[in-house]
């Protein structure tokens, strides 16, 4: 059997050049900032939230969220509704890099500076992205699996939506790594929602064409929850190794009971206290440079 290990990881902060936006004085009224996740229901997103919320207590601002769901014109409509609030700044995790673009343009228009958590926009009126080294985060995922494959065997890649640079960045990276090695053969590499039912179903599809895979890469923890529970189905626990991504309770539990190889641990609540923190130096006057982290 596969030894299982869960890798821990800060965020990394990645800044972007603010727009030609000034930065609101802060005076004695109450701050509200905004929140757009892109899911509701999402353990990371929930964690995330927490850590907003905790954050924002901590300094004296109330939080307004709204719904999106990864649904693109939802969350449009939502930063919209946000802006209409007057909220001084908005924390936004992108469903699409490109498909929510008018809520950034919104923002930039209304004066208000919209900072990207986790997942980043291409919009040039995203004030700041809070990010991780994505393609870095692929290549450490891929190096540990490849080590415990002895170099050899089949793989598959379940990713996340195919809007979201985030996860193609991640499975760049992954693909990197495995390139170097010839003994490794990627097998499937599919886009799909970050659901348990689409990591059962694909893990499944994918080992009946692969009787003998060896290895499933799953985009997040949901999914690689989803892709065990077919692993397992199949027999095959122990023998196909799954790895998942952000350390939610249950992947976490899932490690520990030998079920789930692998979860990188983002520590979404630290991320979004830290989403926080980089929207108050902005609101204070300290806009941070290219490359300069927080």
């Amino acid at each position: 059997m596969f030894k299982s290990r869960i890798i821990s990881l800060a965020a990394a902060v990645m800044v972007l050049p603010a727009l030609a936006l000034t930065a609101p004085a802060i005076g004695q009224q109450k701050i509200t900032i905004g929140v757009s996740l892109a899911q509701d229901d999402n353990p990371f997103y929930i964690a995330m939230l927490r850590g907003i919320r905790a954050r924002a207590e901590e300094l004296g601002w109330d939080v307004a969220t709204v719904s999106a769901n990864e649904d693109k014109l939802k969350q449009i409509n939502g930063v919209q509704d946000l802006i209409a609030r007057g909220v001084k700044g908005i924390l936004i995790s992108p469903i699409d890099a490109v498909g929510v673009n008018a809520a950034y343009d919104a923002a930039a228009a209304a004066r208000i500076p919209i900072v990207s958590v986790a997942r980043g926009s291409a919009s040039p009126s995203q004030t700041i992205h809070v990010a991780m080294d994505e393609k870095q985060i692929g290549r450490d995922i891929a190096e540990w699996t490849a080590k415990r494959l002895g170099g050899k065997g089949k793989v598959a890649l379940l990713m996340g939506p195919s809007g979201a640079p985030t996860f193609k960045n991640l499975g760049d990276g992954y693909s990197e790594v495995m390139a170097k090695y010839p003994g490794i053969e990627i097998v499937f590499r599919g886009d799909g929602p970050l659901t348990r039912e689409r990591g059962v179903k694909q893990a499944e599809d994918v080992l009946v064409a692969n009787p003998g895979l060896a290895a499933i890469y799953a985009a997040n923890d949901d999914v690689a929850l989803g892709a065990m529970q077919a692993v397992n189905a199949a027999n095959r626990k122990g023998k196909t190794l799954v790895t998942g991504m952000n350390g939610v309770p249950p992947a976490l539990r899932a490690v520990k009971e030998e079920n789930l190889a692998m979860t990188v641990e983002l520590n979404p609540a630290e991320w979004g206290r830290l989403g926080v923190d980089v929207l108050a130096s902005f609101l204070k006057g300290a806009i941070l440079p290219r490359g300069q982290a927080a």
